[in-house]
């Protein structure tokens, strides 16, 4: 009895090999760890310092250029108030322009520093990133040739923006259309025809632009009279108007100088032609000139200055009667060898041939 038990007491061979395997299987993987805990400590602690600088930095920088963006905004809105910002100054237009800048460049700087922040956590895996970087480069190579138009779209729209060449309410040709500016995008501008459609152009389409509400707008007006007119009472009469359009509302914030008579552009036998210029606010010249010639207009006929395309002047002695006006013009029928009365004279019967 006391033999069998000892016996089922003892470990069998094959138990006893299996638990040495296992003891040492798990003594080797606690030297392992114990081995290379460190390393991977220091790679745990690197990327998640990566990481956070990575974080901290994005904050700090997307936080100064947002500050950057409010100072420009709080810049415009001061001087706002005053006469000559509110000619000059468009602030909703430099508020959209600077609102696309700090877009641009937070997007461009969260690219930068994360795009910088990742390759830095794969290279602390010991991850060989020249293959990366070469299919990367491969890859935007491709990407840029097959989207040439959208990259060049989106480049000519982060320079129009940089350079203001033109903004929100700006009347611009830009050659394939011309009209208002209601939005103005990175890859796209849209613009306000004459006749209320709307153009979207992309911007790489753009070649040349005509901004015609930055600076100053010229009204030219041309006057007609007939030759016969006293020209130093012409221009009397033309300053007259002028100034007194100058000094009233809203003519006197329109007006951005004195109206100047050039003179005479053009002297003809039945008319001459007065040329005058003004320096007007930006987009206004066209009101301006339609309110000069409405003066001129009432101006003259108050001078008795007759313009020419009007009533026909009266002569002031009544010309002689023709006496040849009563009179038919004289017929051809009067003359009985004139061709037409041959022609209408009888036929005479002919001869009787019988006798």
């Amino acid at each position: 009895m006391l033999p069998s038990a000892l016996l089922a007491a003892a470990p069998s061979p094959g138990s006893g090999g299996s638990l040495d395997e296992a003891a040492e299987q798990a003594g080797n993987a606690a030297s392992w760890v114990e081995e290379n805990w460190s390393t991977w400590l220091s790679i745990g602690l690197r990327i998640v310092l990566i990481a956070a600088i990575a974080i901290v930095l994005r904050i700090a920088v997307r936080r100064a250029l947002t500050k950057l963006i409010d100072r420009m905004n709080r810049s415009a809105q001061a001087v706002e108030g005053t006469t000559l910002g509110g000619l000059l100054v468009n602030t909703e237009r430099r508020r959209q322009r600077s609102e696309a800048i700090g877009s641009v460049l937070r997007s461009v700087a969260s690219f930068l520093i994360l795009g910088t922040a990742a390759l830095m956590i794969l290279g602390a895996f010991q991850i060989n990133l020249a293959p990366l970087l070469a299919s990367a480069g491969v890859a935007g190579v491709a990407l840029g040739f097959g989207a040439r138009n959208l990259v060049t779209d989106f480049l000519s729209g982060v320079f129009m923006i940089l350079e203001d060449q033109y903004g929100v309410g700006d009347t611009v040709d830009a050659g394939v259309a011309s009209g208002e500016v209601i939005e103005v995008g990175l890859r796209v501008t849209k613009l306000r025809g004459d006749n209320g459609e709307i153009w979207y152009v992309r911007n790489g389409e753009v070649k040349r632009i005509g901004n015609l509400s930055q600076g100053w707008s010229t009204a030219g007006v041309d006057v007609t009279v007939r030759p016969t007119e006293d020209l130093d009472k012409v221009r009397a009469v033309i300053s007259e108007a002028t100034a007194a359009m100058a000094k009233e509302d809203p003519w006197n914030e329109r007006l951005w100088g004195p109206v100047e008579i050039l003179g005479l552009d053009s002297v003809l036998l039945d008319s001459m032609t007065v040329r005058l210029t003004a320096k007007t606010m930006p987009g206004k010249a066209l009101g301006v000139e339609r309110e000069l010639r409405w003066r001129i207009k009432r101006s003259f006929d108050e001078a008795g200055i007759r313009m020419v395309g009007g009533v026909p002047a009266q002569p002031d002695e009544p010309s002689p009667a023709d006496p040849t006006a009563a009179m038919a013009a004289p017929s051809a029928y009067a003359s009985a060898t004139s061709p037409q009365s041959l022609a209408t004279t009888p036929i005479t019967p002919p001869p009787n041939m019988s006798k």
